[in-house]
């Protein structure tokens, strides 16, 4: 259960954070404040114990109120768990209280990297070693959480020679500059920008792995994992209206209804379990599918409410909740990995064998 202080802010932010009204710089502050930064994390590292499926049930919840607000939670937590997996426990421990609390915002910037991993695109940040670390040069087209209060980004680092790496890129790092916020067609409110890399200088203090190849299979199930409460939550709002809305005629979408909820419930164990008993390393392809099957249940939920509500939906007095879900809806396939590229990835393995 969420805070109740959280679920009134919001409720009342809702349409505001998506269409980019309300200030993007409350969103971090306003979770950190309700605790669900901490859940899945150890207690000894700051956290309020559990697992990485709970901490997906967190992002759920979220999810249920404002997909933007998830958007920003999911970017901030898969950071985290970037962190977590880091063997430089030097830089966890400068970085995890503030990530934590609030006070800086962490960036995955691992889309890219992970569109490389299954070959889908080039790294798009390269690296020249140095005596003190590492000079940067690209970009990275579209990042989440880019906080312009202060903080931290992860990219997947190409140099020549050598394996690819992840580092930890801080905002104050010279050459770093940030674009405006990409005028997106909702999940305004996410500080979602471009980045730009011009001669910059990280030391190797900010490395988070010396191999991507290696690291990212290893966050991949929780970067997927996180990023699919996003769909969970936005599936039983969607079918939660429906419910309340089957009356006389339309209680004819009933069975489509349960239908629709034992779908949804069976993947959301699926993919708990699949996190936590380790199955997705080894299998990513399980997960790939999980990720399909929520995209794809999310969208038709929020259809059925469309059916449920009738009319109504698209009177602008009544129905600004669901044209809200209906436009979070349309995000969901294509934010990275999207289902075409999962799909793509899916047939090159059956290929393969």
């Amino acid at each position: 259960m969420l805070d109740p202080a959280l679920v009134t802010w919001l409720d009342a932010q809702a349409e505001a954070l998506d269409l980019g009204h309300c200030d993007p710089q409350e969103v971090l502050g306003q979770l950190a404040a309700a605790q669900v930064l901490r859940v899945g994390i150890d207690p000894a590292q700051g956290g309020s114990a559990g697992s990485v499926a709970d901490a997906v049930e967190a992002v759920a919840n979220v999810a249920s109120h404002s997909l933007a607000a998830a958007f920003v939670f999911w970017g901030q937590r898969a950071f985290i768990e970037y962190l977590l997996h880091s063997p430089n426990s030097t830089l966890r421990e400068r970085l995890l209280p503030g990530l934590l609390s609030g006070e800086l915002a962490g960036a995955t910037g691992l889309s890219n990297a992970m569109k490389y991993l299954s070959g889908i695109e080039a790294l798009q940040v390269r690296g020249l070693a140095d005596e003190q670390g590492w000079t940067l040069e690209g970009r990275l087209h579209w990042v989440t959480n880019l906080r312009k209060g202060g903080f931290v980004v992860a990219a997947a680092i190409e140099q020549e020679s050598a394996p690819p790496f992840v580092l930890a890129i801080p905002d104050s790092a010279a050459g770093l500059s940030r674009s405006d916020d990409l005028q997106l067609m909702g999940l305004q409110s996410s500080n979602t920008a471009a980045l730009n890399f011009e001669q910059v200088a990280v030391s190797s203090d900010w490395l988070l792995h010396e191999n991507a190849r290696q690291f990212l299979p290893a966050v991949r199930p929780s970067f997927l994992g996180l990023q699919c409460g996003m769909a969970v939550g936005l599936a039983r709002r969607s079918l939660n209206e429906v419910e309340a809305h089957l009356q006389g005629t339309r209680s004819l979408l009933g069975e489509t209804l349960s239908g629709l909820q034992e779908r949804l419930e069976s993947t959301v164990a699926e993919l708990k379990n699949g996190l936590l008993d380790g199955r997705f390393l080894a299998q990513p392809a399980a997960l790939f599918n999980v990720r399909i099957t929520l995209a794809e249940t999310a969208a038709a939920a929020v259809q059925l409410e469309l059916q449920a509500s009738g009319g109504k939906a698209y009177l602008r007095a009544y129905g600004a909740g669901f044209a809200r879900r209906w436009r979070e809806s349309a995000f969901v396939p294509i934010v990275t990995p999207s289902l075409v590229q999962l799909r793509a990835e899916l047939q090159r393995q059956a290929s393969a064998v």
